[in-house]
Protein backbone atom coordinates (compact mmCIF):
# COMPACT_ATOMS: atom_id res chain seq x y z
CA UNK A 1 0.00 0.00 0.00
CA UNK A 2 1.37 3.49 -0.81
CA UNK A 3 2.59 5.58 2.12
CA UNK A 4 0.36 8.40 0.95
CA UNK A 5 -2.27 9.04 -1.69
CA UNK A 6 -2.39 11.87 -4.26
CA UNK A 7 -3.71 15.16 -2.94
CA UNK A 8 -7.47 15.03 -2.46
CA UNK A 9 -9.51 16.92 -5.03
CA UNK A 10 -10.49 19.74 -2.71
CA UNK A 11 -6.81 20.48 -1.95
CA UNK A 12 -5.98 20.47 -5.66
CA UNK A 13 -8.69 23.08 -6.23
CA UNK A 14 -7.51 25.14 -3.24
CA UNK A 15 -3.89 25.02 -4.46
CA UNK A 16 -4.91 26.06 -7.99
CA UNK A 17 -6.73 29.12 -6.65
CA UNK A 18 -3.87 29.85 -4.25
CA UNK A 19 -1.38 29.90 -7.15
CA UNK A 20 -3.71 32.12 -9.20
CA UNK A 21 -3.74 34.59 -6.31
CA UNK A 22 0.06 34.52 -6.04
CA UNK A 23 0.37 35.13 -9.80
CA UNK A 24 -2.05 38.08 -9.68
CA UNK A 25 -4.67 36.34 -11.81
CA UNK A 26 -7.05 36.78 -8.89
CA UNK A 27 -6.81 40.14 -7.11
CA UNK A 28 -7.86 41.31 -3.68
CA UNK A 29 -11.61 41.91 -3.66
CA UNK A 30 -12.39 39.82 -6.75
CA UNK A 31 -15.69 38.01 -6.50
CA UNK A 32 -15.56 34.35 -7.52
CA UNK A 33 -18.26 32.90 -9.82
CA UNK A 34 -21.26 31.21 -8.16
CA UNK A 35 -20.32 27.96 -6.46
CA UNK A 36 -22.46 25.78 -8.70
CA UNK A 37 -20.87 27.32 -11.80
CA UNK A 38 -17.36 26.83 -10.40
CA UNK A 39 -18.08 23.23 -9.51
CA UNK A 40 -19.57 22.49 -12.94
CA UNK A 41 -16.61 24.06 -14.77
CA UNK A 42 -14.23 21.78 -12.83
CA UNK A 43 -16.39 18.68 -13.07
CA UNK A 44 -16.66 18.27 -9.30
CA UNK A 45 -19.43 18.16 -6.73
CA UNK A 46 -20.51 21.39 -5.07
CA UNK A 47 -19.64 19.87 -1.70
CA UNK A 48 -16.04 19.27 -2.84
CA UNK A 49 -15.77 22.87 -4.06
CA UNK A 50 -17.11 24.19 -0.76
CA UNK A 51 -14.48 22.19 1.09
CA UNK A 52 -11.80 23.84 -1.08
CA UNK A 53 -13.24 27.28 -0.38
CA UNK A 54 -13.31 26.53 3.34
CA UNK A 55 -9.61 25.64 3.13
CA UNK A 56 -8.87 29.00 1.48
CA UNK A 57 -10.94 30.78 4.12
CA UNK A 58 -8.87 29.08 6.83
CA UNK A 59 -5.71 30.37 5.13
CA UNK A 60 -7.11 33.91 5.16
CA UNK A 61 -7.36 34.06 1.36
CA UNK A 62 -11.14 34.10 1.03
CA UNK A 63 -14.07 35.93 2.60
CA UNK A 64 -17.40 34.14 2.32
CA UNK A 65 -20.33 36.59 2.57
CA UNK A 66 -23.69 34.98 3.11
CA UNK A 67 -26.08 35.95 0.35
CA UNK A 68 -23.39 37.80 -1.59
CA UNK A 69 -20.68 35.33 -2.62
CA UNK A 70 -17.00 34.51 -2.15
CA UNK A 71 -14.37 37.25 -2.32
CA UNK A 72 -10.60 37.01 -2.65
CA UNK A 73 -8.49 38.36 0.19
CA UNK A 74 -4.94 38.73 -1.08
CA UNK A 75 -3.38 41.07 1.45
CA UNK A 76 -0.34 38.82 1.96
CA UNK A 77 1.72 36.32 0.00
CA UNK A 78 -0.28 33.08 -0.22
CA UNK A 79 1.41 30.10 1.40
CA UNK A 80 0.35 26.72 0.12
CA UNK A 81 1.71 23.26 -0.49
CA UNK A 82 3.47 24.53 -3.63
CA UNK A 83 4.72 27.81 -2.13
CA UNK A 84 8.34 26.94 -2.98
CA UNK A 85 7.57 25.67 -6.49
CA UNK A 86 8.71 28.56 -8.68
CA UNK A 87 7.53 27.48 -12.13
CA UNK A 88 4.32 28.96 -13.50
CA UNK A 89 2.50 28.91 -16.81
CA UNK A 90 3.39 31.89 -18.99
CA UNK A 91 0.01 33.38 -18.14
CA UNK A 92 0.59 32.75 -14.42
CA UNK A 93 -0.44 30.01 -12.01
CA UNK A 94 -0.99 26.41 -13.05
CA UNK A 95 -1.34 23.38 -10.78
CA UNK A 96 1.89 21.33 -10.56
CA UNK A 97 1.70 17.54 -10.89
CA UNK A 98 4.33 14.95 -11.74
CA UNK A 99 4.78 11.67 -13.57
CA UNK A 100 7.41 9.55 -11.82
CA UNK A 101 9.88 8.13 -14.34
CA UNK A 102 12.23 6.26 -12.01
CA UNK A 103 13.28 5.92 -8.36
CA UNK A 104 16.65 4.46 -7.42
CA UNK A 105 18.94 4.41 -4.40
CA UNK A 106 22.50 5.11 -5.49
CA UNK A 107 25.60 7.24 -4.81
CA UNK A 108 25.27 10.96 -5.42
CA UNK A 109 27.58 12.11 -8.23
CA UNK A 110 30.68 13.97 -7.04
CA UNK A 111 29.96 16.99 -9.25
CA UNK A 112 26.82 17.86 -7.26
CA UNK A 113 27.12 19.96 -4.06
CA UNK A 114 27.62 18.18 -0.73
CA UNK A 115 24.59 17.36 1.40
CA UNK A 116 23.39 15.59 4.56
CA UNK A 117 25.42 12.64 5.74
CA UNK A 118 27.29 10.20 3.50
CA UNK A 119 26.98 9.86 -0.26
CA UNK A 120 23.95 7.55 -0.63
CA UNK A 121 20.84 9.18 -2.05
CA UNK A 122 17.42 8.44 -3.48
CA UNK A 123 17.40 9.61 -7.10
CA UNK A 124 13.95 10.52 -8.35
CA UNK A 125 13.30 11.47 -11.96
CA UNK A 126 9.99 13.03 -12.93
CA UNK A 127 8.18 14.73 -15.78
CA UNK A 128 6.46 17.81 -14.35
CA UNK A 129 3.18 19.21 -15.63
CA UNK A 130 1.45 22.53 -15.06
CA UNK A 131 -2.32 22.17 -15.37
CA UNK A 132 -1.74 19.13 -17.56
CA UNK A 133 0.93 20.63 -19.85
CA UNK A 134 4.43 19.07 -19.85
CA UNK A 135 6.57 21.87 -18.44
CA UNK A 136 9.85 20.42 -17.14
CA UNK A 137 11.95 17.36 -16.47
CA UNK A 138 13.32 17.02 -12.97
CA UNK A 139 15.98 15.01 -11.19
CA UNK A 140 15.97 14.97 -7.37
CA UNK A 141 18.66 13.64 -5.05
CA UNK A 142 17.39 13.15 -1.49
CA UNK A 143 20.04 12.28 1.09
CA UNK A 144 19.38 8.68 2.17
CA UNK A 145 20.03 9.57 5.82
CA UNK A 146 16.52 11.10 5.85
CA UNK A 147 14.73 8.00 4.53
CA UNK A 148 15.57 4.30 4.25
CA UNK A 149 13.32 3.83 1.23
CA UNK A 150 11.00 5.75 -1.06
CA UNK A 151 7.59 4.62 -2.27
CA UNK A 152 7.22 5.44 -5.98
CA UNK A 153 3.43 5.64 -5.68
CA UNK A 154 3.77 8.50 -3.19
CA UNK A 155 5.93 10.77 -5.34
CA UNK A 156 3.55 12.22 -7.93
CA UNK A 157 2.55 15.25 -5.85
CA UNK A 158 4.55 17.76 -3.79
CA UNK A 159 7.71 16.07 -2.45
CA UNK A 160 8.08 18.70 0.29
CA UNK A 161 4.57 17.85 1.49
CA UNK A 162 5.42 14.14 1.42
CA UNK A 163 8.71 14.71 3.27
CA UNK A 164 6.95 16.68 6.00
CA UNK A 165 3.96 14.37 6.43
CA UNK A 166 5.70 10.99 6.15
CA UNK A 167 9.44 11.43 6.73
CA UNK A 168 9.41 14.12 9.41
CA UNK A 169 11.64 16.22 7.15
CA UNK A 170 10.73 19.90 6.96
CA UNK A 171 12.27 21.93 4.14
CA UNK A 172 12.29 25.55 5.30
CA UNK A 173 14.36 27.32 2.66
CA UNK A 174 15.89 26.77 -0.74
CA UNK A 175 18.73 28.24 -2.77
CA UNK A 176 18.11 28.33 -6.53
CA UNK A 177 20.85 28.70 -9.12
CA UNK A 178 19.59 29.50 -12.62
CA UNK A 179 21.52 28.50 -15.73
CA UNK A 180 21.23 26.62 -19.00
CA UNK A 181 22.11 22.99 -19.63
CA UNK A 182 21.29 20.37 -22.31
CA UNK A 183 18.34 18.13 -21.56
CA UNK A 184 19.54 14.81 -20.06
CA UNK A 185 19.62 11.58 -22.04
CA UNK A 186 16.71 10.17 -20.00
CA UNK A 187 14.31 12.94 -21.15
CA UNK A 188 10.99 11.17 -21.90
CA UNK A 189 9.33 11.25 -25.32
CA UNK A 190 6.33 13.04 -23.75
CA UNK A 191 8.49 16.16 -23.24
CA UNK A 192 8.27 18.30 -26.41
CA UNK A 193 12.07 18.68 -26.81
CA UNK A 194 14.63 15.88 -27.34
CA UNK A 195 17.60 15.05 -25.14
CA UNK A 196 20.53 17.35 -25.74
CA UNK A 197 18.43 20.47 -26.40
CA UNK A 198 19.72 23.45 -24.37
CA UNK A 199 17.08 24.47 -21.81
CA UNK A 200 16.93 26.80 -18.81
CA UNK A 201 17.83 24.83 -15.67
CA UNK A 202 17.19 25.48 -11.99
CA UNK A 203 19.67 23.85 -9.61
CA UNK A 204 18.09 23.87 -6.14
CA UNK A 205 19.63 23.16 -2.74
CA UNK A 206 16.79 22.47 -0.29
CA UNK A 207 17.63 22.98 3.36
CA UNK A 208 16.30 22.14 6.80
CA UNK A 209 15.87 24.71 9.58
CA UNK A 210 19.47 24.15 10.76
CA UNK A 211 20.85 24.91 7.30
CA UNK A 212 21.62 21.30 6.35
CA UNK A 213 21.17 20.51 2.65
CA UNK A 214 18.77 17.57 2.52
CA UNK A 215 17.95 17.53 -1.18
CA UNK A 216 19.48 18.66 -4.45
CA UNK A 217 17.35 18.96 -7.57
CA UNK A 218 17.86 19.89 -11.20
CA UNK A 219 14.86 21.11 -13.15
CA UNK A 220 15.04 21.74 -16.92
CA UNK A 221 11.98 23.75 -17.98
CA UNK A 222 10.41 24.59 -21.34
CA UNK A 223 10.38 28.43 -21.70
CA UNK A 224 7.60 28.12 -24.27
CA UNK A 225 5.33 26.72 -21.54
CA UNK A 226 6.65 27.90 -18.20
CA UNK A 227 8.54 30.71 -16.53
CA UNK A 228 10.54 30.87 -13.32
CA UNK A 229 9.11 33.35 -10.80
CA UNK A 230 10.38 34.38 -7.35
CA UNK A 231 8.24 36.97 -5.57
CA UNK A 232 9.83 38.95 -2.73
Amino acid sequence: MPLTAPLPTYLRIAETICRDIAAGRLADGDRLPPERDMAASRGIAVGTLRKALAELETRGLLERRHGSGNYIRAGHQPQGIYALFRLELLGGGGLPTAQVLSVERTDKPDHLPAFGKGTQAHRIRRLRHLSGQPASVEEIWLCASFAQRMDRAALSESLYHHYRQHLGLNITRAEDRIGQEPLPDWTPAAFPHPAGTPMPQVLRLSQTADGQVAEISRNWFDPGVARYVARL
